[in-house]
């Protein structure tokens, strides 16, 4: 749920980086976006480390830095909005050097781990800051925030306390997973084509495995960039990025009030009985015959009474209807729990399918009807034992998870009210090493909310 939640949202966050500044226009007294330059490319170099401001460090208790270097794609679509594509790559390293915080030992046994971190491709959405001096139309300095996804390859390796080295996956075989990469920055313009970029990116990975340990529960990992780099605009103009709108549109909303000043005055000196029939005409413009507020050439209800009040076009508002009545709150019942319960208890597959065997249909359908008159809400958790491949065993916990969901759908069941997961081997409630234990392990749980 955690994994699906965060790739909706920045799922929405890209297609807002793409569909916006498809809507967003300069007004016409600002300069248009294509008299600028949009396009970049850039480099970078920086320091890499398993640990984040925001989160700690990874699985190894004191996190080192080691050299990273990156280029990207930029395209600035707005003053303020850009799209970027990321390459990354380079080593990240830590130890177990140092205690824990409460200065007791860490039940790490690996005395370090070293992260080859083959390459990560990302794509963000950059916040940027060009309009913080409302006296320049220049603007040398401009913070920038970003937010975005990507893929990431790796490849960690351990080390045990007597130096010997373990691959975490055997075959030195790449990992690929999908991280969230958070940044902030400087862009400091050095010329009318290039920028120094100087930026902190925190990476969140979707995985407990880029340290190579997987501490089990729901803990993630995560590695830090800080780098320095160089921005190169193409176009030879002035970038978009550095232009200041806001100092573009005070300037010329100051030249254009001037030259209206200089017209109204000459008008009025070259011909002032227009002037006076002008005014004469505002003044028709401004009668209100029925005192409603709306002038009589923009009222299309003349004569309307005092007492009645009217919208803007001079004609009486309709009667407020009355607020519909509150919902009422459903509760989840004690019979509520036991039926769920039963259904948990009666759920079998056919051996090693996702198919459900006909005796459980009988208490699964009382669960649909409950759906159903209460509108509840149900998470349904798919797990299976050890015996198999961890791939395998994700897929048939996350099928069974769905056929359950899709025999309470076919029951009238809200599909929009069901969520399906799948957890594989990784959340067992009994031991592995026993048929009984393994049993137990082999189950999908009901959540009613």
């Amino acid at each position: 749920m955690q994994k699906k939640l965060v790739k909706q949202t920045l799922l929405s966050l890209l297609l807002a980086g793409l569909i916006l500044p498809a809507f967003a226009q300069d007004t016409t007294t600002m300069k248009p976006v294509k008299s600028f330059s949009t396009f970049s490319i850039g480099v970078n170099v920086g320091g890499l480390t398993p640990s984040v401001p925001i989160g700690g460090s990874n699985n190894f208790t004191h996190p080192q830095w080691d050299i990273g270097y990156g280029v990207y794609i930029k395209n600035q679509f707005t003053h303020y909005l850009a799209l970027q594509a990321d390459f990354l790559r380079g080593n990240v390293e830590g130890n177990n050097s140092d205690a824990l915080g409460d200065g007791s030992p860490t039940t790490n046994p690996y005395k370090s781990f070293k992260t080859n971190l083959n390459w990560s491709g990302s794509i963000s959405g950059v916040i940027t800051f060009g309009n913080i001096n409302w006296l320049s139309d220049k603007t040398k300095v401009i913070p920038y925030v970003s937010v975005g996804g990507g893929i990431a390859g790796y490849k960690p390796l351990l080390y045990t306390n007597d130096n010997s080295e373990i691959q975490y996956k055997p075959g030195d075989k790449s990992i690929h997973e999908f991280f969230v990469p958070v940044g902030s920055g400087l862009k400091v313009n050095l010329s009318q084509d290039m920028n120094l970029d100087l930026g902190f990116r925190m990476n969140f990975v979707d995985g407990d495995n880029f340290d190579g340990y997987n501490s089990g529960g729901y803990h993630k990992d995560k590695f830090t960039y800080a780098f320095a780099g160089l921005e190169f605009a193409f176009g030879g103009k002035r970038q978009l990025m550095m232009d200041n709108p806001v100092a573009d549109f005070k300037r010329d909303l100051m030249d254009e009030n001037e030259a209206l000043r200089a017209s109204v005055t000459a008008t009025a000196n070259q011909n002032a009985g227009e002037i006076d029939a002008l005014k004469n005409q505002i003044a028709d413009m401004k009668k209100d015959s029925d005192n409603d507020g709306v002038p009589d050439y923009l009222d299309k209800c003349p004569n309307t009474p005092d007492s009645v009040k009217v919208d803007g076009s001079g004609c009486p508002l309709p009667k407020l209807q009355p607020p519909p009545p509150p919902q009422q709150t459903v509760v989840i019942t004690e019979e509520d729990k036991r039926v769920v319960n039963e259904a948990i208890r009666n759920l079998q597959f056919e051996f090693g399918k996702s198919t459900i065997k006909a005796s459980s249909y009988p208490s699964l359908d009382r669960v649909a009807q409950i759906l159903i008159n209460k509108n509840f809400s149900l998470k349904l958790a798919g797990h299976t034992d050890d015996v198999g491949s961890n791939d395998a065993n994700m897929k048939l916990s996350k099928d069974r998870a769905e056929a359950v969901k899709d025999y309470l759908v076919s029951k009238g069941a809200n599909p929009s009210r069901i969520e399906a997961t799948g957890y594989g081997e990784t959340q067992p409630i009994a031991s592995n090493k026993t048929a009984a234990g393994r049993a137990k392990n082999r189950r999908v749980e009901f959540t009613l909310f």
